[in-house]
């Protein structure tokens, strides 16, 4: 496994970005900045793997980025805010807190399948959308797919939303919108950090978590899966990682070319999503019927509607997402509802 991912991290060489004696600034020119980034494995980890590429292609920029892993995110977001990092790299459900508006990308539902996901991405790295990358002193400076959050729960035998009633479901403590979908179903909220969900779930201490595949062998979820448990083939929210910047902190046009060199990175991060989903055993995944998915579809609609109104999702990235939904697929029943998002 280990071989198979450092082939995918590894730069191609017709992909792979020169950095030379005639090509790159003088190491005097460069303004020296910190880049704080997420991975729960730490600096051994695939999103700090995929990141040193990014600190090259920032001396292009006139950056010189100085790498610290943290396997907390919240005292990466902590420090990002108080100023010790210039450059953070985040889970897109943590970045929501500076910018609403990509931190809506991982609402319940919105994005269905990674070829929606590669749409919205493509237009999101377009500069007619710069503006909305920026909230106040941040700056969205890239997002990259993060594969889709299924519901792992150790009694497979729990296939309906009737059966999760009563259940401890675990949510992430800083995202109100879990809690709020958990209790709406008549389930137990169970608070984790993305640090402690994974021993939460292997232990016994909460019957149901969402995670990407990524967090299969990382969190060692087949333990908690045993012989009884599942893995609901059905996406509910497809994450991103996000990097996010203080742009005062950074040259002027740092965010587009960031945007647009992480754009091109997609296939890359894709693999590394398909690598990880193929690694998990099959007899773990669960289909449901092709009845269902379109009640849970309404369900998860009504959800991203309500949370709007409460203030939690942005209702400009949900027009957005929505008209990308309808222009992928118009029989969709929410193209002609009356009580549009």
């Amino acid at each position: 496994m280990k071989s198979i991912i450092k082939k995918i991290l590894a730069p191609v060489a017709a992909g792979a970005i020169a950095i030379s004696s005639t090509s790159a600034m003088a190491a005097s020119d460069l303004e020296k900045k910190t880049f704080c980034v997420f991975d729960i494995i730490g600096s051994q980890g695939p999103i700090f793997d995929i990141m040193k590429d990014y600190k090259l292609a920032a001396l292009n920029w006139g950056v010189e980025l100085d790498m610290k892993a943290y396997t907390d995110e919240k005292i990466a977001a902590e420090d990002f805010k108080a100023g010790k990092c210039n450059v953070v790299a985040l889970s897109g459900l943590r970045g929501r807190a500076f910018n609403s508006f990509t931190g809506t990308l991982d609402s319940i539902g919105s994005i269905p399948t990674d070829k929606h996901m590669q749409v919205v991405l493509k237009k999101l790295a377009s500069p007619k959308l710069g503006k909305y990358m920026i909230n106040g002193e941040y700056e969205v400076a890239g997002i990259a797919p993060g594969g889709a959050a299924f519901l792992f729960t150790k009694d497979r035998s729990i296939d309906t939303v009737g059966e999760l009633s009563g259940k401890k479901i675990a949510v992430l403590e800083f995202d109100k919108s879990q809690s709020v979908m958990v209790e709406s179903i008549g389930a137990s909220p169970v608070s984790v950090s993305i640090a402690n969900v994974g021993p939460m779930f292997n232990n016994g201490s909460v019957d149901i978590i969402a995670a990407p595949a990524i967090a299969y062998e990382a969190l060692e979820l087949y333990k908690g899966l045993g012989e009884n448990g599942a893995i609901v083939n059905f996406s509910l929210a497809q994450l991103t990682l996000q990097v996010i910047i203080r742009h005062a902190d950074l040259p002027e046009g740092y965010g587009q070319k960031s945007r647009e060199y992480i754009w091109g990175q997609y296939d890359r991060a894709q693999d590394l999503i398909d690598v990880n989903t193929k690694a998990i055993k099959p007899g773990y995944w669960l289909d449901l019927p092709e009845a269902d998915k379109v009640g849970y579809q309404e369900m998860f609609r009504q959800s991203r509607i309500k949370l709007r109104e409460m203030g939690i999702y942005d209702g400009k990235m949900l027009k957005f997402l929505s008209k990308v939904r309808c222009a992928m697929d118009a029989s969709l029943a929410e193209c002609t509802a009356k009580d549009k998002e």
